[in-house]
């Protein structure tokens, strides 16, 4: 830690903004927003900010983590307690917001899952889904997220704003990146409902988990959260669970996605997707379409990260891996889409 604080952290400024001496380390693993624990006077607690520079627009955006987060509280998706949204950059040079920090575990590896065992790793992926399913079936306007996103319009307004992000994100060319845009782009197809809280990034390392896997005790990294169509959401699990955690990505584990899936022992996604459904979730049809957007997102987030590395603007090691990412995920993504165009 530096006398400011570690990167990304005026440690005074915020001390003077809180009104209390303030301790920070930046929390490992995140590879967009960044995380840090404080202690500041007795409270302990977690503070988010954007990444450093290359901010796209509607990218990173603190007031809306915050807000979702806030309306969650009294649902049974359990959330962290929300603590203070700061819109003023000039306190650490970004808006953040805090939030209180709750005790867990984030599954990373096989390393730490290999200990549960097959039944709890089982147990543990059916509580996952159950908790995906708990968040699809809040009711928006009940919990004054009404307004929170359109969720008319939703899957082509997803593949456009991914293909602006991909524009702004270029270090290199990306023809088999711009194809599965396109072909993404021509066959989106009708939505499944009049929309849900879709949280945009749902994963097993976003969990923070009882370290036995009984429970699930926080969902985190709300950044991309929106109203829209639910099997968003299932198709991007879907890509990092069989996809970047099957048997043929084990070179991808530790990139974009801990690898945890099939290959580590953990049920299928068809399992997943079955227990969605047995937990009350959205009536689920074929979903090759949105696997292959969530092969897409995660190429042009990965080619992002990249791009703010070549920059010098990541913080932490293995940044330069993400350039190995865009060629295997969109290779998948177009083996999903050609089944969807027949």
């Amino acid at each position: 830690m530096t006398e400011e604080g570690p990167a990304g952290l005026d440690l005074r400024s915020l001390s003077g903004y809180l009104g209390t001496p303030v301790a920070a380390t930046l929390i490992p693993g995140g590879r967009s927003n960044l995380t840090y624990h404080l202690v500041a006077g007795g409270d302990d607690l977690v503070l988010r900010r954007p990444p450093l520079g290359h901010v796209l627009a509607t990218a990173h955006d603190m007031g809306r983590e915050f807000r979702v987060i806030s309306a969650l509280a009294q649902t049974p998706v359990p959330v962290p307690q929300a603590v203070r949204f700061c819109p003023d950059e000039t306190v650490i040079g970004a808006p953040f917001y805090l939030m209180q920090r709750v005790e867990g575990t984030v599954f990373r590896s096989a390393d730490q899952t290999d200990p549960l065992g097959a039944g709890r790793r089982r147990d543990l992926a059916h509580t996952m889904m159950d908790t995906l399913a708990a968040l699809h079936s809040v009711k928006p306007d009940e919990v004054g997220l009404g307004d929170f996103g359109r969720p008319d319009g939703y899957l082509a307004r997803q593949v456009k704003r991914w293909s602006a992000q991909l524009d702004k994100s270029r270090s290199r060319p990306l023809p088999e990146v711009d194809a599965l845009r396109d072909r993404l782009a021509a066959t989106i197809p009708a939505p499944t409902g009049p929309g849900a809280i879709v949280h945009g990034d749902y994963r097993l390392d976003n969990l923070i988990v009882a370290p036995d896997g009984s429970a699930i005790r926080a969902v985190l990294d709300w950044e991309m959260a929106t109203l829209g169509d639910p099997l968003a959401d299932l198709g991007l699990l879907l890509t990092y669970w069989d996809v970047l955690g099957g048997p043929a990505a084990a070179g991808a584990a530790g990139v974009v996605s801990t690898g945890l899936g099939p290959r580590a022992g953990f049920p299928s996604g068809a399992d997943l997707i079955e227990r969605y459904v047995a937990a009350g979730g959205v009536d689920v049809g074929p979903l090759d379409w949105h696997v292959a957007l969530g092969c897409f997102k995660l190429a042009v987030i990965s080619e992002g990260i990249y791009y703010r590395y070549t920059l010098g603007q990541t913080v932490g090691a293995g940044f330069e891996r993400f350039a190995e990412m865009a060629g295997p995920l969109t290779a998948h993504g177009l083996a999903a889409i050609a089944s969807v165009e027949g």
